[in-house]
């Protein structure tokens, strides 16, 4: 199951760093590929305004 990134997401960057396999992509807000999420979870643990969940 991949993680999604809610509408809270204020782009501060936060997660991309933490993503180790480069599934989050920059945007107004950040989006998070199924394809490519392996379910970490470690763009969640990071994320101030815990905009990212489990889908």
């Amino acid at each position: 199951m991949a993680y999604v990134i809610s509408d809270d997401c204020t782009a501060c960057g936060s997660c991309i760093d933490e993503c180790p396999v480069e599934a989050i992509s920059e945007g107004d807000i950040y989006k998070i590929d199924p394809d490519v999420c392996i379910d970490c979870g470690a763009c969640a643990d990071v994320c101030p305004v815990e905009a990212i969940s489990p889908a």
